[in-house]
């Protein structure tokens, strides 16, 4: 039985203060993109109009106001997985059957994992099904829908077993020391998902092929060998298959680096649009950004490890949640809810360097086209194309935001495009030919 002491009231304040402040801030970004959102700004003429933005406004908000209820119900079930004895249950189940603290862990740390995954499907079938499909960007299939998810939890389920079993073995065989083994343990993972996720996990769900467009081939090797950049692959991959919006990604690491293109991107711009999109994520290579992220992850995960050893042998936090017995997985499982919910309030650092790092790539693909020109427009009918909100909260850009919004991007390009003397030429240097 749940013991309502100063323990338990920290941890549901903490709790509700991270559920009430996402929806505040949902709430929040509505408000004030209904006050701020009519007009479509100046230097977005000619590629949004007023029917357009009436359309990104509606998009953000039917999107806003589903992400709050899914937020409250995700939340609200998990909550009374908690407190209702449920685990003390599952807890005592597992004793009975004798599994063991390896298989027993397994059990107790995947069963509200499935409670909550299976609570978020209704909300991502109505996303994709109602809303996406009303604004003229979901070209996926129930089939195909149900086929994407089966894959993703056989992944999600050997990665948890991999990761989690060798995590438990070392707390029960190194219990003063395991929150470093563990680390090592759980980095390495997290270094080989890395460079084997453009191999092996991304094509089980999307076609990759060289780019197809062979002027644009030739383009993009010739800016990149005048420029001395090396990616061992350039791809565009079948997002439509899927979706009509329109990305680029940069991923892998060593020998597996490569930046690929969304097939809906390459239909929908230019050459010139295409290639400052790519010299952008050229620059998260060339910046290094992938391994700064990978450090600071790994910073933030040693000290999570550091701080649950420090806390998991206190008896009170057991017995507060109504556990009779210390079982590893369980002190795993407790403080691990509260760091994610702690980790919350430390999003807008994490979120800060994301978007000092897109800028940084954009200030790159400046230098390597040699013009603003191109990655202004390339931002614009980005902009329209993925019906984007235009002027979000400056509190959720804070929290939520890995990109500068569009406006605060396409303003830095405008400036530099001013500085400029004379007509900004939106073709890239040496390619005179256009697509």
């Amino acid at each position: 039985m749940i013991q309502v002491n100063t323990l338990f009231i920290a941890f549901l304040t903490l709790y509700i203060s991270q559920t009430v402040c996402a929806v505040v801030m949902e709430r929040l970004n509505l408000r004030f993109m209904k006050k701020h959102g009519s007009g479509v700004p100046t230097s977005f003429e000619g590629f949004i109009d007023e029917a357009t933005l009436a359309r990104s406004n509606a998009y953000a908000a039917a999107r806003s106001r589903l992400g709050t209820v899914q937020e409250v119900v995700g939340q609200t079930v998990l909550l009374a997985v908690i407190v209702s004895g449920f685990l003390v249950g599952l807890e005592g189940q597992i004793q009975q059957w004798k599994l063991g603290n390896i298989a027993g862990g397994l059990l107790f740390l995947l069963v509200p994992a499935l409670i909550s995954a299976v609570a978020d499907l209704p909300f991502d079938y109505h996303e994709t099904f109602v809303i996406e499909q009303k604004y003229g960007f979901n070209r996926s299939t129930v089939r195909l829908w149900v086929t994407d998810h089966v894959k993703s939890a056989a992944i999600a389920l050997v990665l948890f077993v991999v990761l989690v079993s060798p995590l438990i073995r070392i707390m029960d065989t190194a219990p003063d020391t395991w929150w470093f083994w563990g680390f090592l343990v759980v980095s390495a993972v997290q270094v080989l998902l890395v460079v084997l996720y453009p191999l092996f996990i991304a094509p089980l769900f999307n076609k990759f092929e060289p780019v197809r467009d062979e002027l644009l081939a030739k383009k993009i090797k010739t800016l990149m060998e005048d420029h001395g950049v090396r990616v061992k692959k350039i791809l565009q991959m079948n997002a439509q298959m899927r979706s009509r919006h329109t990305n680029a990604y940069f991923t892998g690491l060593g020998r597996t680096k490569q930046v690929v293109l969304y097939d809906t991107l390459l239909e929908s711009h230019s050459h010139q649009e295409i290639l400052a999109v790519l010299a952008h994520e050229l620059g998260h290579l060339k910046c290094m950004h992938i391994p700064k992220q990978l450090l600071l992850f790994e910073a933030s995960l040693l000290a999570a490890l550091f701080a649950t050893h420090q806390l998991i042998n206190r008896p009170e936090l057991y017995t507060t949640f109504g556990f009779e017995s210390a079982r590893p997985y369980v002190g795993l499982f407790l403080l691990g809810v509260v760091w994610q919910k702690a980790g919350f309030f430390l999003k807008p650092l994490y979120m800060a360097i994301a978007r000092r790092y897109e800028r940084e790539a954009d200030d790159f693909s400046l230098r390597f086209i040699g013009s603003p020109g191109p990655l202004l427009a390339a931002l614009k009918r980005l902009a329209a194309d993925n019906l984007s909100n235009l002027r979000p909260h400056p509190l959720y850009v804070w929290f939520h935001y890995s990109h500068p919004p569009l406006l605060e991007r396409t303003a830095r390009m405008e400036k530099a495009e001013a500085a400029t003397n004379g007509p900004v030429s939106s073709e890239p240097p040496r390619l005179e030919t256009g697509s």
